[in-house]
């Protein structure tokens, strides 16, 4: 009988610290997991739960207040809890790569992509020179990015989210680690590119026998991607074991929790079905052109002849892959872009024909909620100097009537008043995006215009915004442009959906319509795209 080969990575009885004004907070406690070669682990729980916080301490990334505080982590005979920062130097990115999740924040924009490419090899005396620049290209090829070459000498801004994404994985797989964490490395990507990227992953680990530590929220995922899975609530593991198995009978009341939570395609609709109503937004054959540099490139068109009606009191929602056009058709709609073909149409007056007096009282009928709640809210100011701040800019109230106003609005929320002292850092990101909400519906809005508002957070925490919305719509007859690439989350709050794709709408209709019977070969494209396995209806 032949024995199983050592684990790559063994974590036993794992626990962090954190030291803050407020005193010492344990992050995580007593965590324990093996990942055997060529395996893929996946942690989950929601936002604090220690699930980063434990994969930053596998290649030792804490924060300065952070440390480990008992616990080893064994990798390649060595206890990385015990190494010195010059022994983790030689295995970080050698031994052990990392896909991070935001490609924006971890690629450097002034620096050529086959450049930081090359560097992490130079780095780890893989390749030098224009050996490295070859080698930096062939990984490129090796994750699918099409014109590999060209592609290297351009700089991140240059690219999708969904190559800045592939760049990532080259960086974290160019030496060859015997592991990789991937840390949500598709949390924000549309479902077609995500399903692509981690396609390709799998392939490449495979190829390389690399061992995967993945960190997700996204319980779908993990069943379809990972073969084991820890489950983790406010820095304890509550359960573990295999994927399927797990996730089919749950025995955690947490891990039921998150599984009730995560939205599928047939989830309910949290919305009834909409009827005839007021057109308040009408989009007349709107279309966006960007000139480009050169003779030769032709202009780049991001919105092409698309028209829809928002009607009083309803969401209308977008869906589409990465660069299909619907961010741009959102900021059209604030009138953040002034389309160069077609018109959009606010409650019978035309955008085009407007001043910069009726443009600023238009700014208060119509606000934004943006993806990122960390970057929407100024970090210099408190809770409650964000929310007073656009009664302040269109000179509503005094001090005191501000100041009750924002109490209300915290309320309206779902927030505890005692948060508006406070500043976003102190936040959780559920909790930023409901001040942010509260900053948008603090002009007393008629249409909110929401571009991946619940993209980027867990499944408890977006049910709870989801919820939170629709009963907003419902007492203060908000209507929304919502925009996302989650078409679950759009079947359960949408009156109308729009399928976009290169610029124009391809498919129209009801949720029931453009979810039960698609007629185009993309929505059902994107459709058969979700993780976790979609009716057959779909799979041709």
């Amino acid at each position: 009988m032949t024995s199983s080969p050592p684990p790559v990575l063994s974590v036993r009885d794992l626990a962090v610290e954190f030291t803050t004004s407020r005193g010492v907070f344990s992050a995580i406690r007593d965590i324990s997991f093996d990942i055997g070669p060529g395996e893929t682990l996946a942690v989950v729980g929601e936002s604090g739960s220690g699930k980063s916080t434990t994969a930053a301490s596998v290649n030792r990334l804490l924060a300065a207040n952070g440390r480990i505080a008992s616990g080893s982590i064994m990798f390649a005979g060595r206890d990385l809890a015990a190494a010195g920062e010059k022994e983790m130097g030689a295995i970080r990115g050698a031994g052990i790569g990392l896909v991070p999740q935001d490609p924006m924040s971890n690629l450097n924009p002034i620096q050529r992509v086959g450049d930081q490419i090359a560097e992490v090899l130079h780095i780890h005396r893989q390749a030098f020179g224009a050996s490295a620049w070859r080698r930096a290209i062939e990984l490129l090829d090796m994750v699918g990015i099409p014109d590999a070459a060209r592609r290297a000498a351009q700089f991140p801004h240059q690219l999708s989210g969904g190559m800045r994404q592939r760049v990532l994985i080259a960086m974290g797989l160019a030496c060859r680690p015997k592991l990789l964490i991937a840390d949500e490395p598709t949390s924000a990507l549309d479902v077609t590119v995500q399903r692509t990227i981690l396609d390709r992953l799998a392939e490449l680990t495979a190829e390389l026998g690399t061992s995967v530590l993945m960190i997700t929220h996204d319980l779908e995922l993990a069943a379809e991607r990972a073969d084991h899975v820890v489950v983790m609530y406010r820095g304890d593991m509550v359960e573990s074991g295999p994927a399927a198995t797990l996730l089919r009978a749950p025995k955690a009341e947490y891990t039921q929790r998150l599984l009730a939570a995560s939205p599928a395609i047939d989830s309910a609709p949290l919305v009834s079905p909409g009827g005839d109503a007021e057109p308040l937004m009408r989009l007349d054959q709107v279309g966006m052109t960007y000139p480009t540099r050169g003779r030769r490139t032709p202009d780049f068109v991001a919105v092409e002849g698309s028209s829809f009606v928002i009607p009083r009191g309803q969401t209308v929602s977008i869906v589409g892959e990465s660069g299909s056009g619907k961010s741009t058709t959102a900021r059209m709609a604030l009138a953040l872009e002034k389309p160069t073909a077609g018109d959009v149409i606010f409650d019978g007056q035309p955008l085009s024909g407007m001043g910069r007096k009726e443009l600023f009282a238009f700014r208060r009928r119509v606000q934004p909620v943006f993806q990122n709640p960390y970057g929407s809210l100024d970090g210099r100011m408190t809770i409650r100097e964000s929310i007073a701040e656009p009664m302040q800019i269109h000179r509503i109230g005094d001090p005191g009537s501000r100041r009750a106003r924002v109490d209300e609005l915290l309320e309206l929320v779902a927030l505890p008043t005692e948060l508006a002292e406070r500043y976003p850092s102190e936040l959780s990101g559920g909790q930023r995006q409901r001040v942010a909400i509260a900053r948008a519906l603090a002009l007393d809005p008629e249409l909110i215009v929401l571009d991946e508002a619940v993209s980027a957070l867990d499944v408890i925490v977006q049910a709870q915004i989801l919820a939170l919305l629709v009963r907003l719509q419902d007492e203060l007859g908000l209507s929304y442009l919502f925009i996302s690439h989650d078409l679950a989350v759009v079947r359960m709050v949408s009156h109308h959906v729009h399928v976009m794709q290169r610029g124009r709408i391809v498919e129209s209709g009801t949720p029931q319509q453009i979810f039960d019977a698609p007629r185009e070969a993309y929505t059902r494209e994107l459709l058969g795209s979700i993780p976790g396995g979609v009716p057959t209806m779909y799979a041709a």
